[in-house]
């Protein structure tokens, strides 16, 4: 069935690919939309911000560990009915969690959450991948992977919106709908045989990519880029609303415009990372980060709310673009390390050391706010970019010598 699918849609991404799509434009947006939501949800439950904060900890934390080990022991399964399954537990879960009548069984629907998105997004990329011929293979994946672009850019702020308006409980509500929308559409839409022998890397073949020096250097890069980024992302609506005249009804224009620029970001880092080399993506990007990080603690020490806002929102913007453009060059990157025959089992354990980079920077910001002002966390996601920096640079200068060895062989 893969084959004749393939041969019907020579020329064109199958529709069965825009389905995955959707079923990760549901997943991008529950799982970044709870940072607006932090001051109303923490209210609401009798908890502090930093309270508040570690349901993204757990849902990271949950993913980036759960993910792979449960993809590779799911590899035997049909890999549509594994996704249909995963699609109808998120859904379930996102009822869960409006229903929540309290903190604890928030936080145990996020990790339910955090279980099924880490089955379904690998599976996804791994069936898209299948029914397209070889040489549609990087689009195919980049469709479903738009999904959460596109829930960045829109679904993130629109879910800000109805929380804001009608409570946060109805978010849950929205992306629960929009679940069942896309199990539906999997289950109907995707044909079953397409599902059946898909391969799926085992854990300890996963491991021993993971292992090499150079990849493991580079895996431990994303997760120090990922984790200065949510030290800041959790807290960004207190840390706007603190630094400049906006409220709390106002954070989804500006959720708008990062996800907007973030998509920016994730288009533009691609085709430099193609023309330059990912290196000369990877290290500027992360240094823009930095000092955008740096000049959010610098607006906080030094200017007024009414001055502020511009300086704010625009090292907002220089952040959103520049970490989105890391991410297709990082890519770039370990595929060049690793190998293409291993580049899915890569792909996969850069996704999961960036959740778990995610869990230890909503960690660390609760950490800096508990303890100092919330300019702190500008000053600690900067560091935390320059180490990510550090890391990239010295792998660079450390293969430098055997690469004009190998030249002169």
């Amino acid at each position: 069935m893969s084959s004749t699918i393939r041969a019907a849609h020579a020329d064109r991404i199958p529709a069965p690919i825009y389905l995955l799509a959707v079923g990760a434009f549901a997943i991008g947006t529950e799982g970044f939309m709870i940072s607006p939501l932090l001051p109303r949800l923490a209210q609401d439950l009798s908890v502090t911000i930093e309270q508040a904060g570690q349901l993204v900890t757990a849902f990271a934390l949950a993913y980036g560990i759960s993910s792979p080990i449960l993809t590779a022991a799911t590899g035997g399964l049909n890999r549509r009915t594994l996704l249909v399954a995963s699609m109808v537990v998120f859904a379930l879960s996102n009822v869960l969690a409006f229903l929540a009548p309290g903190y604890w069984w928030l936080m145990a629907a996020r990790v339910l959450l955090a279980l099924s998105a880490g089955l379904f997004v690998p599976g996804a990329n791994a069936l898209a991948g299948a029914i397209v011929a070889p040489e549609r293979r990087g689009r195919a994946i980049a469709v479903v992977n738009a999904g959460i672009t596109v829930a960045l850019a829109l679904g993130v702020p629109l879910g800000a919106e109805i929380g804001h308006g009608l409570g946060w409980r109805m978010t849950f509500a929205a992306v629960a709908a929009l679940s069942a929308i896309a199990a539906v559409g999997v289950y109907v839409g995707v044909p079953r045989e397409i599902g059946q022998g898909i391969p799926t890397a085992t854990l300890r073949e996963r491991l021993s990519v993971a292992a090499r020096p150079a990849v493991l250097v580079t895996l431990l890069s994303t997760t120090l880029w990922a984790t200065g980024a949510y030290t800041v992302y959790t807290y960004l609506s207190p840390l706007v609303t603190a630094l400049t005249p906006l409220r709390e009804n106002q954070i989804g224009i500006v959720m708008f415009a990062w996800g907007i620029a973030a998509a920016v970001g994730v288009f533009s880092g691609g085709g430099l990372s193609d023309r330059l080399g990912p290196p000369r993506v990877i290290v500027p990007a992360v240094t823009l980060m930095g000092l955008a990080f740096f000049s959010l603690a610098l607006d906080a020490q030094w200017l007024s709310p009414a001055h502020a806002l511009w300086p704010v929102m625009g090292a907002l913007m220089v952040w959103a673009v520049s970490h989105w453009a890391f991410y297709p060059a990082q890519q770039a990157r370990l595929i060049q390390l690793a190998g293409v025959s291993v580049a899915s089992i890569v792909l996969s354990l850069n996704a999961s050391f960036m959740y778990i980079g995610f869990s230890i920077g909503a960690g660390v910001g609760a950490i800096a706010l508990r303890h100092g002002p919330v300019g702190h966390l500008g000053i600690v996601a900067g560091l935390l970019e320059l180490a990510s920096v550090a890391a990239t640079l010295a792998l660079l200068v450390r293969r430098r010598p055997s690469a004009r060895a190998a030249s002169a062989c």
